[in-house]
């Protein structure tokens, strides 16, 4: 008796896709995703945290300076992971649930294939990357180290890209949670006895960085593998080129944001590197951690509502649609508030935290974040609105808006506002483009509201 009691209580809190979502359960729904989102982002800036502090000022410009590169090739994990995640939810919402392991399948293949051959690439060429960024001497040497260790867990990371968000549809969040943590936690542990106690320098950041990889992408592949309780499982399968294809333009948007993203990160550091020098590099640096940080956020609630958002959709579901769009609105809403108030908060601790070692550059740092952080109360927005016509299946309203977003406008604010503003310029470019990325994302929700009922 107590076992069946036991066992209806469990059912009772556990969370399912078809659930109706009030604030409190979608919230709870969310959060391991959150979490989760918000540790992968903390274990990868232990990495800088570590070198800034132990290593020194040159080899953590490097490490900046070549971090965008390894990010556009690992975006093809967000792309497969955020696309194919939107075809399985349908497809579980139409309750096809074998056809939802085969392409579940075939995509992990994919993955771990399309992995093996960007690493591979990527050593071949990552010298000539390196010094056409404006790498040289030593830091070219810092950045051809770095480089060429973590591309070897590539595929590892593009899997762990991947598993984030099928771990959420296969109605298993909190297991994602757990296995992030324990890559973060092998992260910060070996980066502390590989830098701090070995003293192995900027190597020893990324073989612990590689390692936390693989914890994070074969340890949710030996999950997937093996018969669970959860929706999805490994199995038997075969090519399908039409979903692979639609999962590529459904995640063309995450793909297009990522790559977006480190193309951008390459330009800063191009402007900062002729503007402020090496120190702007660094400056950059520390930024674009505590930014990795803050985003998390909208990056984990967007992950955690792409799932029901797809379920309901796959349903026909439109009152759970519009209640799923107007609740997260005014969450994303809260979050964007809470988010720049604090990081003008905590500007001044987290900069001293990186740099403290350097007036120069802890003032150039300092302030930059405070201009730089008024972007949080945007841009929740954009990446919600281009992750939920992910969803929605619309992967090219998707890819729109983050192409504006990740790459014209911000490519165009980069080369403009410096002329004027000088490094200001460069701080503020970031909160032009978010702005000019909201008018387009309002505009596609006014637009598409008759065709997908969500208003």
């Amino acid at each position: 008796m107590e076992r069946i009691q036991k066992l209806g209580k469990d059912q009772k809190v556990q969370i399912k896709l078809s659930d109706h979502f009030d604030y409190k359960r979608l919230l709870r729904f969310v959060l391991p995703s959150i979490i989760m989102m918000i540790f992968t982002s903390i274990y990868g800036v232990v990495d800088g945290l570590f070198v800034s502090n132990y290593v020194g000022k040159t080899p953590f410009a490097a490490l900046n300076l070549i971090m965008p590169l390894l990010m556009m090739l690992g975006a093809l994990g967000f792309m497969i992971g955020t696309g194919g995640n939107a075809i399985v939810a349908k497809s579980l919402g139409e309750g096809k649930r074998e056809k939802a392991n085969e392409y579940f399948s075939m995509l992990v293949l994919v993955t771990v294939f399309g992995g093996i051959l960007l690493s591979v690439v990527g050593q071949i060429f990552l010298p000539l990357i390196a010094r056409l960024l404006g790498a040289e001497n030593e830091m070219l040497k810092n950045c051809i180290l770095y480089g060429r260790i973590l591309l070897v867990s590539l595929p590892a990371f593009m899997l762990q890209n991947v598993f984030q968000s099928f771990l959420v549809t296969a109605e298993k969040p909190k297991l994602g949670l757990f296995i992030t943590v324990a890559a973060g936690v092998t992260n910060i542990v070996l980066d502390f006895l590989f830098i701090a106690v070995f003293h192995w320098g900027l190597a020893g950041a990324a073989i612990a960085t590689a390692m936390s990889e693989t914890v994070g992408g074969v340890v949710p592949l030996l999950y997937f593998i093996r018969k669970n309780s959860s929706l999805l499982r490994l199995t038997r399968t075969k090519f399908n080129g039409r979903i692979l294809a639609k999962t590529c333009i459904n995640g063309s948007s995450e793909l297009m944001t990522n790559i977006s993203m480190s193309l951008v990160n390459m330009l800063y550091n191009f402007q900062l590197m002729r503007i402020a020098g090496e120190n702007g590099v660094a400056a950059y640096g520390v930024i674009m951690y505590v930014n990795f940080i803050f985003v998390a956020i909208y990056i984990g609630y967007s992950i955690g509502s792409a799932p029901i958002i797809g379920y309901h959709y796959g349903a026909g579901n439109t009152e759970e649609l519009k209640n799923l769009f107007g609740r997260s609105l005014k969450l994303v809403g809260v979050f964007g508030i809470i988010l720049a108030a604090l990081a003008e908060l905590l500007a001044f601790p987290l900069t001293k935290l990186f740099v403290g070692y350097d007036r120069e550059l802890f003032s150039l740092t300092c302030h930059g974040f405070r201009i730089y952080a008024l972007a949080f109360l945007i841009n929740g927005f954009n990446i919600f609105g281009s992750a939920f016509f992910t969803a929605l299946s619309n992967g090219v309203i998707s890819a729109v808006i983050s192409f504006l977003r990740t790459l014209l406008f911000q490519v165009s604010a980069v080369l403009l506002l410096p002329v004027f503003l000088g490094t200001d310029g460069i701080w503020l470019a970031i909160v032009a483009a978010e702005v000019m990325a909201l008018v387009v994302t309002i505009t596609f929700w006014i637009k598409e509201k008759r065709r997908y009922h969500y208003i």
